[in-house]
């Protein structure tokens, strides 16, 4: 009897910022899988099971919850933000890929989350409001130079970066090293915003221009996103900056329209 497997975002942490279609899929669910903090944010029912593990146990927890779901189970993998965005839905479809062919035939449903980068934004401005792409500062899982190269690629192009996993204990200076690289090719005054818990109580937001962009400025909780020569900064008195990113290209025409 094959079961079922629902791979959930749970948002940036702030419970109104949850789909309903996240919260039906959780309550149709019986056992829960995902990292410590993102169970804790589940208020579960007594017949409904956690099974929680450390952050580095993706493709373990992947498979137990796969293994659960081909028995039959009704199961649910959560993810903060989007499970999508270097998340847990990933690590599932890559355990399928290498599993047992009867992982093939459990029915699988990936829902949507606001991811940090959108949350941040949101409480910025509109940082994201022309092309943009979302990059991972981690070397866990792929090697430094690359992240280099992506780096200068999407600088070079135009791109607003925002950037995930930017610090851990293991990795305090690799955010540095990335302003540096940056520096070399986008103007010292682009906006960069720090956004810590975007949307929860603790929540910290702070925009500086890369000059004085700093790895101490960040944790494993904040998303950075790093403007362009194009990204505007609206000062307001006493109020919070508002940043954007024009929909138009200097020097173009027309519009990407709405």
């Amino acid at each position: 009897m094959t079961g079922s497997l629902t791979v959930v975002g749970l948002g940036p942490g702030n419970p109104d910022q949850m789909t309903t279609e996240a919260l039906a899929a959780i309550a149709a669910a019986e056992d829960f899988f995902g990292y410590f903090p993102y169970i804790d944010r589940l208020n579960l029912r007594a017949d409904q099971r956690r099974h929680a593990s450390d952050n580095r146990e993706e493709l373990v927890r992947a498979r137990a919850a796969l293994e659960m779901a081909a028995n039959g189970g009704r199961v649910c993998v959560v993810s903060g933000g989007d499970p999508g965005v270097f998340a847990m839905a990933a690590a599932v479809c890559e355990a399928i890929d290498e599993g047992p062919v009867e992982w093939r035939q459990i029915e699988l449903s990936v829902i949507p989350g606001v991811t940090a980068m959108l949350a941040v934004a949101a409480r910025a401005g509109a940082p994201l409001g022309h092309d943009f792409c979302a990059i991972s500062l981690s070397n866990n899982l792929k090697p430094w130079p690359v992240i280099e190269k992506r780096l200068i690629a999407a600088a070079r192009a135009g791109f607003v970066m925002a950037f995930y996993n930017p610090v851990s204990k293991a990795r305090p200076h690799q955010l540095d090293e990335a302003f540096d690289l940056l520096r070399g090719y986008l103007p010292v005054a682009v906006p960069v915003v720090f956004g810590r818990a975007a949307g929860r109580p603790d929540e910290a937001i702070r925009i500086v221009p890369l000059a004085e962009a700093q790895g101490g400025m960040a944790d494993m909780a904040t998303c950075v996103i790093v403007g362009t020569a194009e990204t505007r900064i609206i000062q307001r008195g006493e109020n919070r900056p508002i940043v954007y990113s024009p929909r138009y290209f200097r020097g173009g025409s027309g519009s990407d329209g709405a």
